[in-house]
């Protein structure tokens, strides 16, 4: 069996905390949460102090809410992980832009003791949100020049490293004491997991466009956070 054809064992899904980062996303958390029920023993939605029904909605849904610090995503990763009670975590977007039914091949590799950190390739898998519009194509730009830059340090040939959609290790996560708060916490996460000597992997991850509602991402605000982070950790020695 190939691991797109994969499916999870009882036991296997038991393993997995599925960990979904929100704010203001009670439109398309409905659709999220029915199709990751499946493929997790326990859901975890980590909201960011919502204003619209996101919570509700998720306590609804029998997920477990818990609120971050008001800081950013990167803070909601890490409670995500210091909440999780299996030994696989999965992260993914509230907005609809992940495909839920991929879990089994993103954790497939952990599961056999091939890997510790499972990135979806967008670069794989495609992207609707990278190529149609200036701020899409410079994300897509600098989404290349990090993932060279990372391959070059570390004589790695990955193709993405930004994609919210990955399964990591809850022991390693916990372990790499990343400290980025906002979507910059994706590739310090990486680096950090890299300079761990921990065994990345990836799959091909189609990206689809949100659901409904504005993205987070304003490339002009975060673009200097993202140059420093990769920056600051990449010349370490």
């Amino acid at each position: 069996m190939t691991p797109q054809e994969r499916e999870l064992t009882p036991e296997e899904r038991e393993r997995i905390t599925i960990v979904i980062p929100t704010k203001d996303e009670a439109e398309n958390l409905p659709w999220v949460l029915e199709r990751v029920t499946a493929f997790g023993g326990e859901i975890i939605v980590v909201d960011g102090h919502s204003r619209d029904a996101t919570r509700d909605v998720a306590t609804a849904a029998g997920a477990r809410v818990v609120l971050d610090d008001g800081t950013g995503k990167g803070e909601a990763l890490r409670i995500g992980a210091r909440e999780a009670s299996r030994d696989i975590v999965v992260y993914l977007d509230a907005d609809g832009s992940h495909d839920p039914a991929r879990i089994p091949e993103m954790v497939a590799a952990i599961l056999d003791d091939q890997a510790d950190l499972v990135i979806g390739s967008r670069m794989r898998g495609g992207s609707d949100e990278l190529h149609s519009s200036i701020p899409e194509f410079i994300r897509l730009l600098g989404s290349e020049l990090i993932t060279m830059t990372i391959n070059y340090r570390f004589g790695v040939r990955m193709t993405d490293y930004q994609n919210g959609f990955r399964a990591i290790r809850r022991e390693l996560m916990r372990s790499l004491g990343t400290s980025e708060q906002t979507f910059t916490i994706e590739q310090e996460m990486a680096i950090k997991a890299l300079r761990r000597k921990a065994r990345l992997d990836e799959v091909p991850a189609h990206e689809f466009r949100r659901h409904s509602g504005k993205s987070h991402i304003v490339v002009w605000r975060v673009g200097p956070r993202y140059v420093w982070c990769l920056f600051k950790n990449i010349i370490r020695p």
